[in-house]
């Protein structure tokens, strides 16, 4: 967790920060994969959360649709778009720092747990957490940077405009 905290702190520093990121490992070895943070504003994708294009990104460096035998870890708990295209991709398990009630502090979010989705499917995989949730949800959850970017996050639903410095 504390790998998957410390690449996605490093948006903090850029104009658009997010506290959104996932690696993908192998399962057995812990070898990374592929890592990649959300990315709806830049890519002008509402499905471009950081566990899809994660997802994404190491299928296609697999040339597979399939993460059997790999393990995603994420700053927060995925929601249910998310936890859908990870077990599509019949990954092993998924481990997750902050909550959907943490994030939901902040910003929209759909409220039905990762494990949930996991439960209702008939794909297996396992989901841990939260795990280390407290320096997930510090460090980047409420980070002044982040903060800012947030509030210009909501102003933008409200139809209120602010500048472009920080958003997602």
């Amino acid at each position: 967790m504390a790998e998957v905290v410390r690449f996605t702190a490093k948006s903090l520093k850029t104009e658009r920060p997010v506290p959104f990121g996932a690696i993908v490992v192998h399962t057995r070895t812990g070898d990374v994969l592929q890592r990649g943070l959300n990315a709806v504003a830049r890519e002008s994708d509402p499905s471009s959360h950081a566990e899809v294009r994660t997802v994404r990104l190491a299928c296609r460096k697999l040339k597979s649709p399939s993460l059997k035998g790999y393990t995603l870890y994420s700053t927060c708990e995925p929601c249910p778009m998310c936890m859908a295209n990870l077990l599509w991709a019949g990954i092993d398990r998924v481990v997750y720092g902050a909550t959907i009630a943490d994030a939901a502090k902040h910003c929209r979010q759909i409220y039905i747990p990762a494990a949930e989705v996991a439960e209702r499917s008939d794909m297996t995989c396992e989901v841990v957490g939260p795990v280390e949730r407290d320096l997930a949800y510090q460090t980047l959850f409420t980070h002044p940077r982040m903060l800012a970017a947030f509030r210009q996050w909501t102003s933008r639903r409200t139809g209120k405009r602010s500048s472009k410095a920080g958003v997602a």
